[in-house]
């Protein structure tokens, strides 16, 4: 066994110490975990529904029977929060897997053909990266109405753009290593180099980018549902729960807009984190 082996061997025993010595690390994954057992459980969790109307005080604050308060119509905000998690973090899901798959592939094929092939996506890639994705979210708002899967697909060919930029970028660069010549002039077939070799090497800045590219698209999704383009009303998605909240925090009653908001502050940063360590790991273990 060579050195390098024994090395690699010995990341993944590196990584979980390391884990264990990153208070910050831990907080994010017990926050994720957290929010991950509300989308995937909430309707056990809740006590309340969460579009019935005066099941408490009018914009009452935490107590033991409401723990998060109610809003400016009696519900239970914790209850809304709870149904409105899958629809706030799904969908950021979606775009980050629609967006990376597609921006890889795109970027795989200009890197690998070159030539015209790489010509026409480049071309391709810069006009789409001209346009914003709040702007196209909100023009595929106004052509299909009101919802999130138009501001999801829209944000997924926005972001595809900045993917394919640096996986380009990345696969051109390894492509033009020696061991890649090598491994062409040993007879290793094309398939076998593109995924043993080329797409483990750019995995850990595909896992950096998604992780950034989750935040953004969260905060899109939440400022388009601000809007009052996302999900319509009575939906409990956060970013509609932080808008009608508004009113209240003139009134002195916070936790409408507070707690949402303070949970998509919260899962940004967790996934940040944890991306950003996840993508360190897979640069010392590909290295």
């Amino acid at each position: 066994m060579s050195v390098g082996q024994i090395a690699a061997g010995r990341v993944p025993a590196i990584s979980r110490r390391a884990a264990k010595r990153d208070p910050l690390l831990v907080a994010a994954l017990v926050t994720l975990c957290a929010i991950a057992l509300v989308v995937i459980a909430g309707p056990l969790i809740s006590a309340f529904d969460p579009n019935q109307l005066y099941a408490g005080p009018i914009s009452g604050g935490p107590s033991l029977t409401h723990p998060l308060g109610t809003d400016d119509l009696g519900r239970d905000i914790l209850a809304r929060v709870i149904a409105g998690g899958p629809a706030s973090v799904i969908g950021p899901l979606v775009v980050v897997a629609l967006s990376t798959t597609l921006g890889s592939t795109v970027a795989l094929l200009s890197a690998w053909f070159g030539g015209w092939v790489d010509g026409i996506l480049t071309r391709v890639i810069e006009v789409i990266f001209a346009i914003p994705g709040l702007v196209l979210a909100v023009l595929a708002v106004s052509m299909f109405g009101k919802g999130l899967v138009a501001p999801v697909i829209a944000l997924s060919i926005a972001y595809l753009p900045v993917v394919s930029r640096l996986v380009r970028a990345g696969a051109r660069a390894e492509l033009g290593k020696p061991y890649m010549a090598a491994l062409r002039i040993q007879g290793v077939s094309s398939t076998a180099i593109l995924f043993r070799h080329l797409i483990p090497a750019l995995l850990p800045t595909i896992l950096a980018q998604g992780a950034l590219g989750f935040g953004y698209a969260m905060l899109d999704l939440a400022a388009i549902s601000f809007l009052g383009l996302g999900a319509p009303p009575p939906s409990s998605d956060w970013g509609v729960m932080i808008a009608s909240g508004q009113p209240s925090l003139l009134n002195g009653a916070p936790e409408q807009s507070l707690f949402p908001a303070l949970l998509v502050v919260l899962t940004v940063l967790s996934v940040n984190i944890v991306g950003a360590r996840v993508t360190v790991w897979a640069e010392a273990k590909s290295s």
